[in-house]
Order: C-alpha cells, then sequence, then structure tokens
C-alpha cells in the first residue's frame, strides 16, 4: 500500500489559487490527485529540469500547476499555479528563487 503524499503551497502559489476566485475549489480539487500519485504531472527539462508540470482545465480553460517532489519528505511542493499562457516563463523564474532560498 503506498502511502499519501502531503501537498504544500509555497506563498505564491497560494496566491495564484486566491486569485482563481470561484474556480479555487476546482483547482484544489485538481490538484489533491498529486496526494495519491505525485508522479501524475510531466517532468519539465533544461532550466526546470526537477520540475514537474500538471496540467488541468477550468471552464474549457487550460490551466497548470509546477512543482517539485520531495520524496523524503513524501511532500509535493507547489510553488505556481496558473493559466497556460506565459506559464513557463513564470516557472523559470520562481524556480530560481525557491531554488535561492534552499
Amino acid at each position: 500500500m503506498s502511502s499519501r503524499y502531503t501537498i504544500r503551497l509555497t506563498r505564491n502559489a497560494d496566491k495564484d489559487l486566491t486569485r482563481l476566485r470561484n474556480l479555487r475549489a476546482q483547482a484544489a480539487d485538481a490538484l489533491l490527485q498529486l496526494q495519491e500519485n505525485p508522479q501524475a504531472g510531466h517532468t519539465l527539462v533544461g532550466s526546470l529540469s526537477g520540475v514537474r508540470s500538471l496540467a488541468f482545465a477550468l471552464q474549457g480553460r487550460a490551466y497548470r500547476a509546477a512543482y517539485v517532489v520531495l520524496e523524503e519528505e513524501q511532500t509535493c511542493l507547489l510553488f505556481l499555479v496558473g493559466p497556460r499562457e506565459n506559464f513557463y516563463d513564470k516557472a523559470k523564474r520562481r524556480y530560481k528563487a525557491l531554488q535561492r532560498q534552499a
């Protein structure tokens, strides 16, 4: 039996979810699948190596969530949630900032 992972959000990711307003609950439901399957998103490459991206749709619009899997802590650390537009540019900036904090 596999154990469930914890989902942790950075301050920025929490703000991202807040900005979704009436779609926030639907986004949270989509993100909860990471508790059972942290590998659900696809692996990114290049400057985002080590990051995974989970794709989901809300009201017909494409959204993404960027996260890293912390295996030892059994945690998915979400650092960006937002629409597909400009997502990967934002992800690069936030991932660099996240690495500096570590």
